[in-house]
Order: structure tokens, then sequence, then C-alpha cells
């Protein structure tokens, strides 16, 4: 399809509204809201008339601590909108994460709903009085920003004869205070993802990346206004954000949004509402393939995997269960989310797909760029790449070279047809059910127990999750493993996803021959 010539999201709105202001573009299945372009441009509009938003403006960023669907969407999509940054934060962080964050950040307002204002209170009560953010609760200091509620805003709108607003397409959406109108360079998102060092990095992405990422999976995906999508992914991941929000938003489709994962319900709401597509992770697969009955959904053109990888057998078990081919993918916070993807007329299964919108290569160790099957570093390079980590020039500077080649840190090759695999990572992060976990963080949680001397957090295969949390122990002479006092211990400290599943007890840790402990060597033991 031909996309809008707009350099930032507010023009894409525009142009929505001018020609088909009516759409329906978002969908709520637990109550049948729908929202309209021309109603999402009211809600924008409403946002930031608020009162409790009068003292921001565009560029401040906005911190989120929501569930997802509808209502998050239509705030998330809004605020980037008018020019604010959402800062989505992980509600599956412990809470010295969240406290990292918000500072780290610099964010003024923190937008919340009354199931997560108290253990919000409790985050910001450990921080300086001066520096900590305005609480706003959805529910009562902020106006409803969907559906039915939305009603016209009388300044700067003028109703046309057939009573909806007219709209101005050069002036995209209308910003308090006479703002100029946001440009590709202007900040959109900021979204956190984890790191080696344990520490969440800011991957800040502009107007310019995030239109360039989605632009690329509506070509990929031969998106029309005509599809449909069911998403159930978090909007603190890049997946929900951008393939799962803005490409639905871009294509002038319309994105059905629940608030979570439900395998019950999940092929009687892509019945219900005539769903073309679905975006999904590994994990939701394989729940999928043990939990529903065989059913048949024939306008289901595709469904796509990304996140994490997908084993082969799974990726064939639910093509032949449930009729649906599913198309791989692979991407980073970093590059907006897409960066590889299998076509849709020539899949290998194994395989990440092809370049998707960005140049690749593979690197050895000298940077040099090998030849097709030989193993090294995956790079990218293109205009969805982001600039740099947010308050970090010495993060960035490891990641992004002279050249502006962003290093995945995966291990991989490609083929003679340009098919790209991975093989392994070369940072250890653990990717459980799409979310990048940190060992480092767990390893200094556990070496805060009194019984551990020393702790290595690793990857071990789950059939679920696509990889889970184990950790190697060295206690401390005479010292016996309290398991259960450990698993308290760490769900106090780290959350309860991030508590290893398998606790082994070990003599030593495996070092090379720097020192550094080599968490592949307890990997191949333990891990099968």
């Amino acid at each position: 399809m031909t996309l809008s010539p707009a350099v930032a999201l507010d023009g894409v709105l525009s142009r929505h509204v001018r020609e088909r202001p009516d759409a329906v573009f978002l969908l709520c299945p637990q109550t049948d809201r729908t929202l309209t372009f021309h109603q999402l441009a009211l809600a924008a509009r409403r946002i930031i008339v608020a009162p409790r938003m009068a003292d921001n403006r565009p560029g401040d960023k906005i911190a989120l601590l929501l569930p997802g669907g509808f209502d998050t969407v239509t705030l998330s999509l809004s605020l980037m909108l008018t020019g604010y940054v959402p800062v989505p934060l992980n509600l599956l962080a412990a809470d010295e994460a969240l406290g990292w964050i918000i500072a780290h950040s610099g964010v003024g307002k923190i937008i919340t709903c009354a199931d997560y204002s108290e253990r919000l209170q409790r985050v910001l009560s450990v921080m300086p009085v001066a520096k900590r953010p305005v609480i706003l609760v959805r529910e009562t200091d902020l106006p409803p920003v969907g559906g039915a509620e939305m009603t016209p805003v009388a300044d700067n709108a003028t109703v046309s004869a057939a009573g909806s607003p007219a709209w101005q397409p050069e002036a995209g959406v209308a910003l308090p205070g006479g703002s100029p109108r946001l440009t590709s360079e202007t900040p959109a998102l900021l979204i956190y993802t984890s790191g080696t060092t344990g520490k969440p990095k800011g991957v800040l992405l502009t107007h310019g990346n995030l239109l360039a990422a989605a632009g690329e999976i509506i070509r990929w995906h031969r998106l029309t206004p005509q599809d449909r999508l069911l998403c159930a992914l978090p909007l603190y991941h890049i997946n929900g954000q951008v393939i799962g929000t803005l490409a639905s938003f871009i294509a002038g489709g319309s994105l059905v949004a629940p608030p979570r994962f439900s395998v019950s319900e999940w092929w009687s709401t892509v019945a219900r509402y005539r769903c073309t597509w679905l975006n999904l992770v590994p994990t939701m697969i394989a729940f999928l393939l043990n939990g529903a009955a065989p059913i048949r959904c024939p306008g289901v053109k595709f469904a796509r995997s990304a996140s994490a990888p997908l084993s082969v057998a799974q990726h064939r078990q639910f093509e032949q269960q449930f009729g649906i081919p599913v198309i791989e993918g692979m991407g980073m916070t970093e590059s907006g989310s897409l960066a590889f993807c299998n076509p849709h007329d020539n899949q290998v299964h194994g395989s990440i797909g092809l370049p998707c919108g960005v140049e690749a290569a593979v690197i050895d160790a000298d940077g040099r760029q090998l030849a097709d099957d030989q193993d090294g570093e995956i790079i990218l390079r293109g205009p969805n790449i982001m600039s740099g980590y947010y308050r970090n020039q010495d993060q960035t500077a490891a990641v992004i070279d002279g050249q502006g080649w962003l290093h995945s840190g995966d291990r991989g090759h490609r083929d003679a047809r340009g098919f790209y695999f991975i093989t392994g990572r070369m940072k250890e992060i653990i990717i459980k059910g799409g979310e990048n976990i940190a060992p480092k963080e767990i390893d200094e949680a556990l070496a805060e127990y009194p019984a551990i001397r020393e702790a290595a957090a690793f990857a071990i295969p789950d059939a679920d999750y696509g990889q889970n949390i184990a950790a190697a122990l060295v206690l401390n002479n005479g010292d016996l493993l309290d398991e259960a006092g450990l698993r308290v211990w760490c769900r106090q400290r780290l959350g309860t996803y991030k508590v290893p599943v398998r606790f082994i007890v070990v003599e030593a840790l495996p070092r090379g021959g720097s020192g550094k402990v080599q968490r592949l060597a307890l990997c191949a033991q333990f891990g099968r």
C-alpha cells in the first residue's frame, strides 16, 4: 500500500481524520467500546487540555504504570500524537528497578490506576520529596480517553455541517501554547530494556524512527485499512507499541486490544471481531497449542511470532493445528521493533528471515564482514535505529559504531539466499517469554543472601516460556540451602517473574582465563 508522506505521527492522524474520520481504529472486547480516528483526535485534545496536565509542555516525559488494553493504547498514542514522550513502566519489574527508571528518565508525572497506586507510592517513598513525580490516577485525575465518553472540545475546533469538527491536515494535532508541529526528529517514546549490566537502558525513539519501523511492517505484511489485528501484548515492550499499535494506526486498519492474553477467550475473540492477523510470541503459541481445541478461522491470513526464538516443532504444529501460517521475525527495542522477517511466500523454519527495512551484516571480533555461512555478530543500520541510549553515552558508544552500525549482541550467520540465523547470544540476556532479564541483576540479589557466597544465573530451556531462569550457587562453608526461604528473598528483591525456577548447589563456578564466570558452560551442563 502507499503510505502517507507524514514526517510525524500527528500528520498520519490528520490524514485519517480528513479521509475517513468515522473508521474504527480501536476495539475493546470486554466492553464492545470502539474508538474512531476522529474520536482519537478528540482524546488527544482532551489529554492536553486536562487541568492536571496544564503545567506540561510538548517534549515532557510522562510515565505510564498501567495494564494493557483499550484505554492504555488510547492514552499512550494520544501522548505521542501531542508531542509528549510516554515512558511505559514494566509491570513485572521489581520496585527497585521501577524507582531507578523513574529517577533516570526524569519524568514529572506518572499516570497509573487504582490497582497500582499503592505500589507506586511505595516506590516513590524512598526518593527525595523534591524529586518525586506527581501521580495521576487515570479514573479520577484525568478525563476519560475513549469511545462513547468522548465529546467535542469547543476551543480550537469548528463543527462542520456533518456534525464533526473540521480538521486541518497541515496543522496536525493542535498543541497548547502555540508549539510548532512535530518533526521526524521529535522524541516520541522512551522505553527501557534490560542489559548485561543489570540496569535498564532507556531507548529514546523519534517520530521518524517509529514511522520507519511501523511502515516497514506494513509493507512486509501487506497491511491495508481492511486488516484487523488481535494483539494482547503489553505496551511496555516495543512489540506491543510498534507492531501491535502503530502498524495498525499508520495503515489505517483496526486493532482489537484486550487487557491481557487469555487462552480460553482467544479464538472466540478472533472469530467475533473477524481479525485478519494475529500478533503472538512463542509463549502464547505454546499455551494455545496446549490449551485450546483445534479451531479454524478462515479469515485469518497469518500470525506473526517474535520477541524470542520459536521452535521449529511448535511452528509447524501451530500451522497444522490451526491452519494459520506463522511468519517469524526478529527485532530489538533499539531498532524500533522489527529488523528481520520471513517473507509470506518463502518461509524458512528456524530462520529469523531477511533484513526488513535495515542493512544487515555479520562481522568477526575485529569488525570485518564475514561471508555466507560464517558465524559472527549480527549488526544493523537503518532509519529505524535509535540514535543512542538516553543519558548514557558510554553504553551508546559500546553498541553503535562510527559508521552507524548497531551491534546486536546476537551471534549468527547468513546463508547463500540471504536468510539470517541466530545461533546464540554474545551477551548473556535470559529471554523468558519475550522478557529480557539480565542475569547480573539476579546474581546480585542472590549474593546478598546470608548463606550464599557466589551465584550465577543462566538460561535453561522451557517449553512454555522459551527460556527460564536457573541459578548455580556456591554456599558458605557449613551452610545449608533453605530453598523456600531463598524464594521468598528473591520475590522481595526481584519480583515473582525473575525468581529462578531451579537452584543448583555447586562447589565452584566455572571461570575462564580472565576469571569471568562462564555462563555458557553452566547452560551446557545443566540446561538439558
